[in-house]
């Protein structure tokens, strides 16, 4: 791989730069958190702007920017359309983020609402496939820190993994989701201009026509439309996407932040904002055979297109579009993972009186030691990112019904709701060994639906959703 289109210096430079700002806003931002529902939900009050640019920005993960590529780059034309199916999951999420903040409008967690709706057994098998998922997904996210810089710069793999994990731990353990969500506004705003610019890039310097043509004779599975695995992958993301929004604490916690009749507006227009994003990070994939670049890893093959077409300019977009991409998609999880285990593990099982300072401050320490947590599993490159990201898949895709019925359906139990979660992972994670990455999901939540279904047959008992509000802590 050709070190040369970013300089150490450089890259060094821009990691400065960008850590300065975005620790410089946490601490600034922080300043004006009083309580506890400042801290970990920005007051509340989180109008349609911010709050549509946050759940755009969030879901614009490294995955997206480096993963939609590599999916492009292995999977053709479905791969970069595959991925852009998870704005789906965003705007199936805006009638449910609605019914939220009416059945909780107290709530902190995903959490809470599993335990208040489905009783202790199920709240715990959802809190571990929450966890594990979280970790998961921040492992990806550290990984893609790494690659990045390394791909630019010939810079140790350790070295950008581990500026991008402390800058985000610095600035959400500083200013909590106030911060978060004002980062996220900018850092969306970077994303979008930097992906249509290197966009217009390929188009200009290598154009439709010659991708065409390269593809056709180089590698003519990537426009094929009947390609089989491409076409399970586009209905498994499109699951995966939906598990992923519906189960996160990430999301949930953006609900209970929003403003009364925020929700739904701003998760619906930011899919559709998500939604030509991937599609955009693939295409620039898609002119690597024009190039003949050799692509040694396929999750570098974004930046190396960049870096081919542009050398240092091109690089430096790239550097600045992922490490935005890589804030707005960490900060998030840190501040939404750090709620869950505070709320749902220190709070709900190990000191149920602690008050609400004394939260806080373990917050901010769980903060931290996911930081720390990540860092440490991040330091052996153990797979690409795309392999990672949907091994995840048979965790999320077996929250879906469990979510979906419980909000919506009286008869869903709690044992069920268990079984349901535990069946559809064990059998998604057999499929993604026996079978495949790309039927993880669909197979998971397949199983998941059947046994929701089933038992909410066998086991006739009707839930009433008041008791829910009324049972809020």
């Amino acid at each position: 791989m050709d070190a040369s289109f970013l300089s150490p210096a450089v890259a060094f430079s821009l990691l400065l730069v960008f850590s300065i700002i975005w620790i410089g806003l946490g601490w600034y931002l922080g300043k004006s958190n009083r309580t506890l529902d400042d801290y970990m939900l920005a007051g509340r009050k989180v109008g349609f702007a911010l709050a549509t640019a946050t759940a755009m920005a969030t879901w614009v993960t490294s995955n997206t920017t480096m993963a939609a590529p590599q999916l492009a780059y292995q999977l053709g034309v479905w791969g970069m359309v595959g991925y852009s199916l998870g704005a789906i999951g965003l705007m199936l999420f805006a009638p449910i983020a609605t019914r939220i903040k009416t059945i909780l409008p107290h709530g902190y967690t995903s959490g809470d609402f599993i335990r208040l709706r489905y009783g202790v057994g199920a709240w715990r098998t959802f809190l571990i496939i929450s966890l594990v998922y979280a970790l998961g997904w921040l492992i990806s996210l550290g990984m893609a820190g790494g690659v990045v810089v390394n791909a630019l710069s010939g810079l140790d793999y350790e070295i950008g993994m581990t500026v991008i994990l402390a800058v985000c731990v610095g600035y959400t353990m500083l200013g909590g989701l106030r911060a978060v969500i004002a980062t996220d506004f900018i850092q969306s705003i970077i994303i979008i201009l930097g992906l249509l610019l290197l966009a217009w890039i390929v188009i200009q310097q290598v154009g439709f026509q010659e991708i065409h043509v390269t593809l056709s004779d180089e590698r003519p599975a990537l426009l094929n439309l009947l390609f089989p695995a491409a076409i399970m992958f586009l209905f498994n993301n499109l699951l995966f996407g939906v598990g992923e929004i519906f189960h996160s604490n990430v999301w949930w916690s953006r609900a209970f932040a929003f403003k009364e009749g925020v929700g739904g507006k701003a998760y619906f227009i930011a899919g559709l904002m998500w939604l030509p994003i991937p599609i955009v990070a693939g295409f620039v994939a898609l002119a690597a055979p024009s190039l003949d670049l050799s692509v040694a890893s396929a999750d570098m093959v974004g930046p190396l297109v960049a870096g081919k077409l542009l050398g240092t300019a091109g690089a430096v977009i790239v550097f600045i579009v992922v490490f935005s991409a890589l804030a707005s998609s960490l900060d998030s999880l840190l501040a939404a993972t750090s709620d869950l285990i505070t709320e749902d593990i220190y709070r709900g099982h190990i000191n149920p009186t602690a008050d609400n300072q004394q939260i806080q401050r373990v917050n901010k320490f769980i903060v931290l030691a996911l930081g720390f947590f990540a860092w440490l599993l991040c330091l052996p490159k153990i797979s690409t990112l795309a392999s990672l990201l949907y091994f995840m898949g048979a965790f999320v895709a077996s929250a879906i019904w469990p979510i979906v019925l419980g909000i919506y359906y009286g008869r869903a139990n709690g044992t069920t709701a268990s079984l349901a979660m535990l069946f559809g992972t064990s059998v998604g994670l057999w499929a993604y060994f026996a079978i495949g990455f790309y039927v993880a999901a669909l197979v998971s939540c397949a199983i998941s639906l059947a046994v929701m279904l089933l038992g909410s047959i066998v086991k006739n008992a009707e839930f009433t959703f008041d008791t829910v509000t009324n049972k809020e802590r």
